[in-house]
């Protein structure tokens, strides 16, 4: 992975953090729209780990193939990946 690790890291245990955080919510049955607060939050610090590990894949990955086939199968990879995503 050629994204910056530390920062990665960082978000993810974040998310992990808010993850135990709304376990502990709904296991004390706290209100509905508190825990669905934070589970927004968590789904954004998970976004923004992945947006930094697809940033540094498209700057390095892509960027470095050696020819334009390998290119076009490191984007059509991607957008694949996010026709999963999007649908």
């Amino acid at each position: 992975m050629m994204a910056d690790q530390k920062t990665v890291l960082r978000l993810l245990k974040t998310a992990r953090g808010q993850m135990d955080g709304i376990i502990k919510m709904v296991e004390e049955d706290r209100y509905c729209i508190d825990i669905s607060t934070q589970v927004m939050a968590a789904e954004a610090m998970l976004n923004r780990a992945n947006k930094e590990i697809l940033t540094a894949h498209l700057k390095h990955c892509v960027n470095t193939a050696q020819t334009q086939a390998e290119r076009e199968e490191k984007i059509d990879e991607l957008v694949d990946m996010l026709g999963k995503i999007l649908k």
